[in-house]
């Protein structure tokens, strides 16, 4: 992960905004090929940018502890609802991860329900693909990855408790799970994603250890027995989201 002052010409920059210490970009710091990467802690006081012409040739906002209106708990959140829909609004390459996918959701003009009924969905899921997904840039490669072509579903590490419940209007909805519809959406240049496709094993694990009522152990036996899928549709999205970013801002978006 480079600097500002590091960067090199040939490379695209991507700022990542990140919540907490403990939710990290974890491996897609690998995984984003020709990605140069400028990590903003909000959590730590560091300034989120004021707008696109701030963040370099993309944008990911990454997941946290809190809730994505709990602006007195996290002050910087107002400035990231707006980034993220003026990036939404700019043709700017961007990625929500969990708690960055309902602050996209918010910013847009969507729902969120805090500790939504049925409850926190935790550990390995299975993703299910709409057709809506067919052929988009970020997503749409998972579904050649897909086991069961009746339901073109991958495995995918989540661990929240607040859902988006209404979606923006003119979002494209792109993928759902047993507990919770709105797994996956597209708004303009930005894509939400309620599950977190960079989490390790023993990422996923240390958020399970923060929660009583969860089995890390059961958590960390799932993940390490799909685990080869896990790692390759994490890494597609990776990829899949940085062709996007290395293609520019001109780059077409499926309406």
């Amino acid at each position: 992960m480079t600097s500002p002052t590091s960067q090199t010409s040939a490379a695209r920059v991507v700022t990542v905004v990140q919540n907490g210490p403990d939710v990290p970009l974890d491996r897609f710091v690998g995984w984003l090929d020709g990605i140069d990467l400028r990590l903003v802690r909000a959590w730590a006081g560091e300034q989120v940018p004021a707008g696109p012409e701030e963040v370099g040739d993309g944008l990911i906002v990454l997941g946290g502890q809190m809730s994505a209106v709990d602006d007195v708990v996290a002050p910087w959140l107002p400035a990231t609802r707006a980034l993220l829909a003026a990036c939404a609004r700019s043709d700017v390459p961007t990625l929500g991860i969990c708690l960055g996918a309902q602050l996209l959701a918010v910013a847009c003009g969507g729902r969120l329900q805090v500790a939504a009924p049925p409850g926190p969905e935790a550990g390995i899921i299975d993703v299910h693909w709409r057709p809506e997904a067919v052929g988009d840039p970020v997503v749409g490669g998972l579904l050649d990855l897909a086991t069961d072509e009746d339901r073109r579903s991958n495995p995918m590490p989540s661990m929240h408790a607040d859902a988006v419940v209404d979606l923006p209007r003119g979002a494209v909805w792109l993928g759902s799970s047993t507990m919770y519809p709105y797994q996956a959406f597209r708004v303009g240049s930005a894509w939400g994603l309620q599950f977190h496709p960079e989490a390790s094993p023993e990422l996923l694990a240390a958020w399970a250890d923060l929660h009583d009522e969860l089995d890390t152990d059961a958590v960390r036996a799932e993940y390490l027995r799909r685990a080869d899928e896990v790692a390759t549709a994490g890494r597609t999205v990776a990829e899949s989201f940085a062709a996007l970013v290395r293609r520019g801002r001109s780059a077409p978006v499926p309406a």
